[in-house]
């Protein structure tokens, strides 16, 4: 169950970094919440402070979790290239950022080093 922790972990860290990609602290200061629900745009901007907020909360709760049965050293070497991985993944599919092939070839021995971390803790 330590390894699925890790894994939800990852995620919430992507989402997490994500979140604070999107987020505005200039236009959070801006809502004014006498009138939050009639203002249009209220939610997008405030959405993703809720994330930053939600997804660290997640994040920090299961690799906790997964840190109590795996080494401290190869749970976060395994969190960290996880999240490198998926972060890097969602920014080429979704937010087209353009890439280079060769970055390919880092991401594949990241998985590489995860899986024998995984196999040899």
């Amino acid at each position: 169950m330590a390894w699925v922790h890790l894994l939800l972990a990852s995620v919430f860290e992507i989402a997490w970094t994500f979140s604070l990609r999107f987020m505005s602290v200039k236009k959070l200061k801006t809502l004014h919440w006498r009138g939050f629900f009639n203002q249009q745009g209220s939610w997008a901007i405030l959405a993703p402070f809720i994330g930053y907020i939600l997804f660290g909360l997640a994040n920090v709760y299961f690799i906790s979790q997964a840190m109590k049965d795996i080494p401290a050293s190869t749970a976060l070497a395994v969190w960290m290239g996880t999240a490198l991985v998926g972060v890097k993944l969602v920014e080429i599919l979704y937010l087209k950022v353009p890439y280079d092939w060769v970055q390919f070839i880092y991401i594949g021995l990241i998985l590489i080093g995860i899986v024998g971390l995984k196999k040899n803790p």
